[in-house]
């Protein structure tokens, strides 16, 4: 089948072996120095390996490869005495503190209706258009899924003024490069600005919003703030 897959370069590949980490499906190794796609059916194409590299030497192509293998890599891993796709965005939490710490705010404050900053519909990336009157002049919010929900005050810290287009690079599993780069090529955005949670996965976000701007050719102030799962702003 014709299906997304790695390929990893290895020539630009330092050996660092970082990627072969990041893969929670044991799809690569290190064979002499250099990272390499062990097994095509390991794969599942999502890329959690793609932002850990430090010299782009991993990237995405659409060959003909052997299907994803859930039942084998269990298997493999499951020799290995590991858990397969022990993601850390996948791993389950109670987040007490934070659940206290709103509860004893709410109790302290008068309620009051939370106006939405949203300004344009529609929000997913692969929904919107590639062009549009409210991307004219627009400061661009480009953001993951989960810290809206991860944030608090998500809407007047980042969403406000903003134009906001929203995505899960695990779960859409597509490459929103190209459209975002359109975007950006397109309009006269003014500024991006980044937002990601802290697990290896939402890289993808990341990388494919700076690998736009590069693209687009223009020269476009630009951030990444990062937020962890527990809701605080770790990074921007």
């Amino acid at each position: 089948m014709i299906r997304r897959i790695i390929e990893i370069d290895k020539e630009k590949c330092n050996g660092c072996g970082l990627c072969a980490k990041a893969c929670h499906e044991g799809a690569i190794g290190m064979v002499d120095g250099k990272a390499t796609l062990l097994r095509d059916d390991y794969c599942d194409g999502l890329g959690d390996c793609l932002p850990v590299c430090p010299t782009g030497a991993i990237t995405f192509v659409e060959r003909e490869a052997a299907a994803y293998d859930e039942a084998a890599v269990q298997a493999n891993m499951a020799k290995k005495g590991q858990s397969p796709c022990a993601c850390p965005g996948s791993q389950s939490k109670l987040l007490e503190v934070q659940e206290k710490m709103a509860a004893k705010r709410e109790e302290a404050a008068i309620p009051v209706a939370v106006p939405s900053r949203l300004r344009q519909w529609p929000v997913q990336i692969k929904l919107a258009p590639m062009k549009a009157p409210y991307f004219d002049g627009a400061k661009l919010l480009i953001a993951a899924d989960c810290t809206a929900y991860a944030y608090g005050n998500f809407h007047a810290d980042f969403m406000k003024g903003k134009i906001t287009l929203v995505g899960c690079p695990k779960l859409d599993m597509v490459d929103y490069s190209e459209k975002l780069t359109e975007i950006i090529r397109q309009n006269d955005i003014q500024s991006v600005t980044i937002v990601r949670m802290e697990v290896p996965c939402c890289g993808g976000m990341e990388m494919a919003a700076k690998k736009a701007l590069q693209a687009s050719g223009k020269f476009i102030p630009w951030q990444v703030v990062t937020i962890s799962t527990d809701g605080r702003i770790l990074d921007q």
